[in-house]
């Protein structure tokens, strides 16, 4: 468990942050630029001591103003990744890697150099320098020394924000295989929620130097403070299911949520895995009766749970579909219509075009 309650005044910024997140897996920082993520990165390395407070990683305390304690950098053993790679431009990136390796603290080598050079893809970058790699084979490259470190965290501060489109979709899939493959816990701080869905087991949703709110991701995608974050459009439930049927000629798949199944676009997968779908608010639809002869694949039946305003036009629909909450943005007049309120059986109608899974070992 990582445990953090700190204060710390920057000027006229004023961070106070407070959270718990499980350990292993990602616990993700997200919000705007200057929201303190970054801030409150560098006092769990230990690279800012804060005004007041703690931290504390599972049985070890980090930090503790009150008791004076203050783990020096070099033995808090914390890996760190910044959105600037900082490859030793004078080393190739065996050099690098291997500055990684020496240090480590004795008798802590649990990832071999083998295991991330296969993990991270960099077999055919060893002789090369820094200067002859893309912008993704250098953030994979500085992700490697750092695993090396053996570090009993792994921090990352925005490690694709310099990146395009492209690199991150690159990098992208060897962060997805370090979460999956190794115990290590890590924070990914990010202001691009399509990454904090990729990754992410635990989200601290962050404002004005503030958590406003915290929890599993699914939690935190029902939670109106992402709304604030992410706009209207970009809300929507966060949902994990099973996949029970695959047809890889049309790229789709069987999920099983709650009580129904959904066809989801989904490829390279086989029946068992576990899959993570997000469904925005703006393409569902409610019914009140079973539809037929549409052209919409998906159809759940559950029961709405709660009506909340969304802005002067329109409402937020939590559905029940067995387990699994689904959101829904609706106009007042459809909910009017409708006459929806909690208790009320309806039909939830979601294209399968719209949806889009990730793999994710859970």
């Amino acid at each position: 468990m990582l445990r953090v309650a700190v204060l710390k005044q920057q000027g006229r910024f004023t961070l106070r942050a407070r959270f718990e997140a499980p350990t292993p897996g990602i616990v993700a920082f997200f919000g705007r630029s200057g929201c303190g993520k970054t801030t409150l990165v560098n006092i769990i390395s230990g690279l800012l001591t804060p005004d007041e407070g703690s931290v504390r990683l599972d049985d070890s305390v980090l930090t503790d103003t009150g008791s004076g304690i203050a783990v020096p950098v070099e033995t808090r053993r914390i890996g760190y990744v910044f959105q600037d790679p900082r490859l030793f431009p004078h080393f190739s990136v065996l050099g690098n890697l291997r500055y990684g390796q020496k240090r480590a603290a004795p008798a802590t080598h649990s990832i071999s150099f083998d295991e991330v050079v296969a993990l991270l893809g960099l077999a055919a970058l060893l002789d090369r320098q820094p200067q002859q790699l893309s912008g993704g084979e250098r953030q994979r490259v500085a992700l490697g020394r750092a695993l090396l470190s053996q570090p009993r965290l792994l921090l990352l501060d925005e490690p694709l924000a310099s990146l395009d489109v492209a690199r991150r979709e690159e990098v992208l899939p060897y962060l997805e295989a370090l979460r999956d493959r190794l115990s290590i816990p890590m924070v990914y701080v990010s202001h691009q929620f399509d990454e904090v869905l990729r990754l992410a087991n635990h989200v601290v949703l962050m404002d004005s130097g503030t958590v406003v709110a915290q929890g599993t991701l699914g939690e935190v995608s029902l939670r109106p403070e992402l709304r604030a974050l992410v706009g209207p459009d970009g809300v929507g439930a966060v949902l994990d299911g099973v996949v029970t049927k695959t047809d890889p000629g049309r790229g789709m798949a069987d999920l099983q949520l709650g009580n129904g199944t959904l066809y989801v676009s989904l490829r390279d997968v086989g029946v068992g895995a576990r899959v993570r779908v997000q469904l925005l608010a703006r393409d569902i639809i409610l019914a009140t009766e079973l539809p037929r002869g549409l052209s919409v694949q998906n159809t759940l039946k559950g029961i709405v749970t709660e009506v909340s305003d969304d802005d002067q036009d329109a409402v937020l629909v939590k559905v029940d579909v067995g387990g699994a909450i689904v959101l829904a943005r609706i106009t007042q007049n459809a909910l009017d219509t409708l006459h929806l309120s909690a208790g009320r059986s309806v039909w939830v109608l979601i294209k399968a075009v719209s949806t889009r899974g990730h793999a994710f070992r859970m």
